[in-house]
């Protein structure tokens, strides 16, 4: 088993010093491997440590990734900004990420979120909304997109 997959089956059995022993140890084999502060990051996550996190994923994006691991970094960074409160940073790397990105709607839902914590819930229900009609099937549901999405940015608005 290489040290990947023993970080992973690590995280798996919820021994995530485990795991941050394995990372520690390859950390110093290869400290510019992004994929390893990547995997550090995630770990740190894991344990509830964001604050820790937060560098290790920019380290990780630093230092460059595979498509799938890039991806994820952006969600995971910006997720963590968002958790320690670097509101504006979250904002930031989701934008960049749904640039990026443009398929992966995951990005907007989590912009979502800082948006709220940004004060602007009205954009963030509207993002919500938009990406529930884009993405569901659900038959109730899509019987009202259209008002769905016609209210979407209309949310404090009164009709007579």
């Amino acid at each position: 088993m290489n040290w990947l997959d023993s970080v992973i089956e690590a995280r798996k059995r919820g021994s995530f010093e485990d795991a941050m022993q394995i990372l520690a140890a390859e950390l110093t084999k290869r400290p510019n491997e992004g994929l390893i502060h990547y995997q550090i990051a995630w770990t740190h996550d894991a344990l509830g440590k964001e604050a820790d996190a937060a560098p290790a994923y920019e380290r990780a994006i630093n230092l460059g990734l595979d498509a799938a691991d890039l991806e994820g970094a952006y969600l995971g960074l910006g997720s963590t900004y968002r958790c320690i409160g670097e509101y504006e940073k979250s904002l930031i790397t989701f934008n960049k990420a749904i640039e990026l990105f443009q398929v992966n709607n995951a990005f907007s839902v989590f912009k979502s979120l800082t948006l709220y914590n940004l004060g602007q819930a009205d954009q963030s229900i509207r993002i919500l909304l938009e990406k529930l009609v884009e993405t569901t099937e659900d038959r109730a549901i899509k019987k009202y997109d259209r008002a769905l999405l016609f209210y979407s940015d209309k949310l404090s608005q009164k009709f007579d």
